[in-house]
């Protein structure tokens, strides 16, 4: 996904470059500086999201947000709308995320429900306008809460012991975790996310003599990077 995004940012860049050498030479007249162009770095980046992200509907509703935004420079809408249906629509597209999620069916809410019946050990942490780190070296590792709320976690993996599939429940609200994952260890991520998102540097996550690891994120104005 790296490469495609890298890709997409290249292509933006070279039409971009392409254009304002026409306009030098008096080929194009073209204004790339119309009212409301800076809405294009809400928007430009969430269209690559789109193809490069696990969350979709974060990026819908930038995009989303990005239009109106546009459409308002534009006196086509009015600002007054705009933050009237602000919060409103972002609820709606988070229920319908939820919805969507719930009906597809998620592994990760499984594996956890089946772990707290079982009466497995699920550790806890969280950083509230501070920074935690929770390091399981030597330990059995079966799931985890994760909690940022306008502050950092960083929890290592890397030397866990993780003998079947194991579950974190992420949620960054203003903040930001880190997860550092071991190479013989699967990935997958189910996300709901608002100005955020989950990044994953892990690579060959479908390894079938591999147990997997099972990242619940929610991200508000906050990010997950699985590394």
């Amino acid at each position: 996904m790296k490469k495609v995004s890298s890709i997409l940012w290249g292509v933006v860049l070279v039409a971009a470059g392409v254009i304002l050498a026409l306009n030098a030479f008096g080929i194009t007249s073209i204004n790339i500086f119309f009212d409301g162009w800076w809405t294009l770095i809400i928007i430009v980046p969430c269209v690559i999201g789109l193809f490069t992200n696990h969350d979709k509907g974060g990026n819908i509703i930038g995009i989303c947000i990005g239009a109106f935004l546009l459409l308002c420079c534009q006196d086509v809408l009015s600002f007054d709308m705009f933050w009237k249906l602000l919060i409103p629509a972002a609820i709606v597209i988070i229920g319908v995320n939820i919805i969507i999620s719930n009906v597809r069916g998620n592994k990760g809410t499984e594996v956890y429900k089946m772990l707290k019946d079982s009466g497995a050990p699920i550790k806890n942490a969280t950083a509230t306008f501070s920074g935690t780190n929770v390091n399981f070296d030597g330990e059995v590792f079966d799931g985890a809460e994760l909690n940022a709320v306008f502050g950092g976690v960083k929890c290592d993996l890397r030397g866990a012991v993780i003998e079947k599939d194991c579950v974190i429940n992420a949620s960054a609200i203003f903040g930001g975790i880190d997860i550092f994952v071991p190479d013989n260890l699967n990935v997958k991520i189910n996300s709901t996310s608002v100005f955020g998102g989950v990044s994953d540097k892990k690579r060959n996550n479908n390894q079938a003599d591999r147990p997997t690891l099972y990242i619940n994120a929610t991200c508000l104005f906050g990010g997950v990077d699985v590394k």
